[in-house]
């Protein structure tokens, strides 16, 4: 069992930040403690919503609270998800040195948001600039997609790249200080038609694992896919293991959504997935 200190947005309807990271972390049998940065009626891809941005003083508050109870000894693991400005960037800084300076083996996942292929950059333009210089240099582990990859090293052309060069610029971005990346929605210029992939890159290695590329896009499965990764890592310390675990569970949670019919994610409903995915995929290999 880990101990997760996650700092992430909340809606009260459908799952997306913490509401989507925190019950499977949960019904793995992990113990986490939400942190909620925004707390909204809906995720903002519905195009209206209601609730308010927590400020970045009462988030940092919520974290010295969580530490004037002696408690950030025990934290494993902090997760953090989007982050709209620079304030809640300094609040997480903030929160992984205090948990460091408690628990010096504790380590730190960032999923650096910014947006995806076929939507674009949906942040502001000091996001990629402060997630590039000043959050992923302190994280052990950054799970981008494919085009969050691209920002994070200066890159943002369209162009297809190889296999080769989306491990080369995977590289890229463990030089500037995490020892693992997991990259999602892979679309390599040469991979089989009606699939996508998920990369994992280490200084040992890089593996890919490829699944049927489903006909839907769910807000919020970038997060589940985060949080199951980043804890399943830490717990076995085997990046295939979780490599493989995380895509069927994933693969799994999306083909329950599919067949649903519904636009959120049937996060409840696929929760045996988390535990003993229906498909597993094998890690291939690459270096």
């Amino acid at each position: 069992m880990q101990t997760i200190l996650s700092i992430q947005s909340a809606v009260a309807y459908g799952h997306v930040g913490n509401s989507a990271a925190v019950f499977p972390l949960q019904r793995l049998g992990h113990e986490v403690w939400p942190v909620s940065t925004v707390l909204f009626s809906n995720h903002t891809g519905y195009g209206a919503w209601r609730g308010p941005l927590v400020a970045p003083d009462d988030v940092r508050a919520v974290v010295t609270g969580i530490e004037e109870r002696g408690a950030l000894a025990g934290v494993d693991l902090v997760l953090s998800g989007y982050q709209g400005g620079e304030g809640i960037a300094d609040v997480v800084l903030d929160a992984v040195e205090r948990v460091r300076r408690a628990n010096p083996r504790a380590r730190y996942a960032c999923d650096p948001v910014m947006g995806n292929a076929r939507s674009g950059c949906f942040v502001a333009p000091s996001i990629p600039v402060l997630l590039r210089e000043r959050v992923v240099p302190a994280a052990d582990i950054v799970t981008p997609n494919q085009f969050e990859l691209g920002h994070l090293v200066g890159r943002e052309d369209d162009a297809p790249q190889t296999l080769g060069e989306v491990v080369a610029t995977a590289d890229l971005v463990r030089e500037l200080g995490p020892d693992t990346v997991l990259v999602t929605s892979v679309e390599h210029a040469d991979r089989e038609p009606g699939t996508i992939g998920m990369l994992a890159v280490t200084g040992e290695g890089a593996w890919l694992v490829e699944t049927p590329l489903l006909p839907l896009t769910a807000n919020g499965s970038g997060d589940v896919t985060a949080a199951l990764f980043s804890a399943t890592l830490l717990e076995g310390g085997d990046p295939v293991t979780a490599l493989e675990q995380t895509a069927g569970a994933v693969f799994g949670l999306l083909r329950a959504t599919l067949d649903s019919g519904s636009r959120e994610l049937q996060l409840v409903q696929a929760q045996e997935e988390y535990v003993a995915p229906s498909r597993s995929f094998s890690a291939r290999r690459l270096r």
